[in-house]
């Protein structure tokens, strides 16, 4: 335990992430001073907004800093502690990014989990930061109503196909948009949709009218560009649309609305949103969505690549969407 491997940001991308935009190091595990507390992390949460963080330019978080440790959710186990609060062997869930190991002084959101209950990789999934963001932005911002109809995009994601049993849980009609038939098999036969449109097929407007005979109360946002535009066509009046995400222009590609129209003509509400701004939320949404995995209520999938040096190839799977549900790194 004296070698620490990481991933820093080596290059800012101009365009679509690449392999050289990354570079693996290897530098001395940190001493643990008082107060503090060393994390054998086993598990890397990817994520889209890793990709805007790449990025030198305005956005909702600092960019990330050419040299940088890549940032991201980690789940481990604590080695070594000198913290009054943590106890070696305790299973905890931070934001230590692309590493083996991260010292804490056990602040900036550190919190111990029950791996007996719930397998400690899901913290960072299903009950961890993307679970609580599906949560939030259909419970705050589509707010739902029992009959309604409810549009996912990216519905075989980790927050997606959330969104979509919870939804269907307060009694909504829950149409999917995924990638590939596969996938919208699982989203259907699985997560418990009531349809799915594979926009790879070249019908996204047909089959989504078709799946959404009374048009479309709730929209949750993670893709833009067509599939937007395609759904605000069919959007019912006084409508509610959660952005997420916009994955479809993380890489400087453009993502033209031709309908925004839709917005005044249907009075529609949209709301962009940031779960870590909605602290409030965090402790109702992880104890719900905790609960329902126990019990085997919410169903999830993960993608997980082996190894710290897997994680590059990875991330620039997930920006093309070919992970289904979670994409995890395994960092034993």
């Amino acid at each position: 335990m004296t070698v620490n491997r990481r991933i820093v940001l080596a290059a800012r991308p101009d365009g679509a992430v690449k392999p050289e935009h990354f570079r693996l190091e290897e530098v001395p595990v940190p001493s643990v001073p008082d107060g503090h507390l060393l994390v054998r992390n086993r598990f890397l949460s990817l994520d889209p907004y890793m990709r805007g963080a790449m990025n030198d330019r305005k956005s909702y978080r600092q960019p990330q800093r050419i040299g940088d440790t890549m940032v991201g959710g980690t789940v481990g186990e604590v080695v070594e502690s000198r913290h009054p609060r943590f106890a070696v062997g305790d299973v905890v869930v931070g934001g230590f990014g692309w590493q083996h190991y991260g010292l804490s002084d056990g602040g900036s959101g550190l919190r111990r989990v029950d791996a007996a209950r719930v397998p400690m990789q899901a913290y960072l999934g299903v009950a961890g930061m993307p679970g609580v963001t599906a949560w939030v932005g259909l419970n705050r911002i589509i707010a739902p109503k029992a009959g309604e109809t409810v549009v996912v995009s990216a519905a075989s994601g980790a927050v997606g196909s959330v969104v979509g049993q919870l939804a269907k849980a307060q009694g909504c009609r829950v149409v999917g948009v995924a990638g590939g038939e596969a996938k919208c098999r699982i989203v259907v036969d699985e997560f418990g949709f009531d349809a799915c449109i594979d926009y790879k097929a070249g019908r996204l407007e047909a089959d989504l009218a078709a799946a959404t005979p009374d048009g479309i109360d709730g929209y949750f946002e993670n893709v833009g560009g067509a599939v937007l535009d395609a759904v605000l066509g069919r959007m019912n009046a006084f409508g509610r649309i959660a952005v997420c995400g916009l994955i479809a222009g993380y890489n400087d590609e453009p993502i033209p609305v031709q309908r925004f129209n839709s917005v005044l003509i249907n009075r529609l509400k949209i709301q962009g949103f940031i779960v870590s701004e909605v602290p409030d939320a965090w402790p109702p949404a992880l104890a719900e969505l905790a609960s329902k995995v126990a019990d085997g209520t919410l169903k999830y999938r993960e993608t997980i690549a082996r190894g710290l040096d897997a994680a590059p190839a990875a991330f620039i799977g997930l920006l093309r969407g070919e992970n289904l549900g979670k994409q995890l790194v395994s960092l034993d």
